[in-house]
């Protein structure tokens, strides 16, 4: 892996990235997945499809919680990997949106500097667009050290928008932070957020309808592009797979020669979110 005076490394990741199986086993990404409890029975996030997971939300007397990994989990990730490779590089969802960074933290410390985790400061497409960046600079030789001041730079450029139906989950779930003053009368409102640059949730419009709010959103994407023609997209959603593929064609319209792929959300973002979608963009250098 890379040239060799260069060191080289694996990359981890957590389950928020919400990074398909088949994607994260062929780029040899290591997930560590949070944990999704219903009452007194917690399961690994992505053990249940997404419908499966709605239909059991639907069904339970109270809503989901959800929990990081333990530090266990992470040490036990890093040994097996430190057995084939030099280092780790372990990116994971926003320190101001969960504790899994902090137990990553924790795990690394056992390690003698041989595992470096990295704060995306935000979640979903958001963080997977840098762990797909951090595969690719392991492939070019990059050292772990150059890996993250890339990944640096690359934080500051990923933007992600979520529109949510309702705001329920979010609240319950106790992540609302300074979307809490926005909420007001929700009546048809459908209600976008995005992730601020130290990774906490803010609030960004409130729109009357499904059509003003998926017409809002593709706004929102078009000034975050700024001047560049073309970039990559991650569209996301919670069991609104027709509302994603609109954003999607609308997307692949406007930025012609642009990467726009659909994901769906796995079930610890869901249940911050019940239905929902979102966008992540990178635009091109």
């Amino acid at each position: 892996m890379g040239s060799e005076s260069a060191k080289s490394f694996a990359v981890v990741t957590d389950s928020t990235a919400d990074i398909p199986r088949h994607v994260y086993e062929e780029r040899n990404i290591t997930v560590v997945p949070l944990y999704v409890n219903f009452g007194d029975e917690s399961m690994l996030d992505g053990t249940l499809s997404q419908e499966e997971f709605f239909a059991r939300m639907a069904a339970s007397p109270a809503l989901p919680t959800t929990s990081q990994p333990s530090v266990g989990a992470f040490k036990e990730a890093y040994e097996r990997l430190l057995q084939t490779v030099d280092e780790v590089v372990s990116i994971h969802i926003s320190s101001k949106l969960s504790g899994t960074l902090d137990s990553a933290r924790q795990a690394a410390e056992s390690f003698n500097g041989r595992a470096h985790v990295f704060d995306s400061r935000n979640l979903s497409g958001g963080l997977a667009f840098m762990v797909h960046d951090a595969v690719a600079a392991a492939k070019e030789g990059l050292s772990p050290q150059a890996t993250i001041e890339r990944l640096e730079g690359i934080r500051d450029r990923v933007k992600m928008i979520v529109g949510f139906d309702s705001l329920d989950n979010l609240v319950k779930g106790g992540r609302i932070g300074k979307v809490s003053a926005f909420l007001g009368s929700m009546l048809n409102l459908k209600v976008t957020i995005t992730v601020d640059p130290e990774g906490a949730f803010q609030p960004v419009a409130r729109t009357r309808g499904e059509k003003a709010a998926l017409e809002h959103t593709i706004e929102w994407v078009a000034n975050q592009m700024g001047s560049a023609r073309t970039g990559k997209f991650y569209v996301l959603h919670a069991l609104s797979a027709e509302r994603a593929e609109r954003l999607r064609d609308d997307i692949a319209k406007r930025f012609e020669g642009s990467e726009v792929a659909v994901y769906e959300v796995g079930s610890v973002i869901a249940a911050h979110t019940g239905t929902a979608w979102g966008v992540a963009v990178l635009p091109a250098d």
